[in-house]
């Protein structure tokens, strides 16, 4: 199973740090990654195996929502298969 987060907002020290470390947290396993800087703004998408997580995904989705809130980004984790749904043709 995988999950797809995406984060945006305003560049600052330590925004892959954070996020990694929520991961690391719950067993989620990063294994790509893509950020850009343009100007003074962050994007990033990773993607993490969810397969050994260690709560539920709505837990894990919600810590990100929470991360994303307390440090003024906007930060969204989506299941594979709601991913994958909602880009069929």
């Amino acid at each position: 199973m995988k999950a797809i987060i995406s984060v945006t907002g305003k560049d600052s020290v330590g925004i892959i740090a954070k996020v990694s470390a929520v991961c690391a947290t719950y067993n989620a396993n990063i294994t790509e990654i893509t950020q850009s800087v343009l100007h003074e703004y962050f994007a990033m998408i990773m993607l993490c195996d969810i397969s050994d997580l260690s709560v539920s995904f709505s837990t894990f989705s919600d810590k990100m929502t929470e991360l994303g809130k307390a440090s003024n980004l906007e930060i969204h984790a989506m299941h594979e298969d709601i991913f994958n749904s909602m880009h069929k043709i």
